[in-house]
């Protein structure tokens, strides 16, 4: 969809997927009236500093809540936990995310089907991945290529965690 001016009162979330060669996040939205997501801002950088990504993050709006994959891109869950707190400690508001790989696509997918899932035309990194986005023959996703995608699913797996600004104002 063409880019619009999301209403303050909107919850607002994102996902953020962290990978050595590549780190993404891609920020979301909801309508509370429709039920619909939409994708609206993705950050998608390679070989930088956790300092450079999180000033990157926060220029979107440091009231905004984030979620990461506890894992971390292949890294073991104590890593993960490791960049986590890193993150926090940079001004991030961010939570591990429920990461469920198949129950989000399908998420997603029925979301899609039902119109309720909608990208701004600008999210050129997310169109890219979700073209190319695969299943091997054995069924299982082609894990590559995916970190806009990864970070998308983060946010259908946890949008009960969504907050607005005003609700922001209200926690601190």
């Amino acid at each position: 969809v063409d880019p619009f001016a999301i209403p303050d009162t909107w919850p607002r979330m994102y996902g953020l997927d962290v990978g050595c060669n590549c780190t993404a996040a891609i920020w979301a939205t909801l309508d509370p009236n429709s039920d619909t997501i939409y994708l609206y801002d993705e950050h998608y950088q390679g070989q930088q500093t956790p300092q450079h990504h999180a000033f990157c993050i926060k220029s979107r709006g440091e009231w905004i809540r984030g979620v990461i994959d506890p894992a971390t891109r292949g890294r073991s869950q104590v890593d993960g936990n490791k960049l986590l707190t890193i993150y926090k400690q940079l001004g991030l508001k961010l939570l591990p995310a429920k990461n469920e790989r198949e129950a989000g696509i399908e998420a997603m997918n029925q979301r899609m089907s039902a119109g309720k899932f909608k990208v701004f035309k600008s999210l050129l990194n997310f169109q890219r991945e979700y073209v190319l986005y695969r299943r091997k023959l054995n069924g299982k996703i082609e894990d590559e290529d995916d970190h806009t995608l990864d970070a998308t699913r983060y946010i259908i797996n946890n949008l009960h965690r969504m907050g607005s600004k005003a609700e922001s104002r209200i926690a601190t």
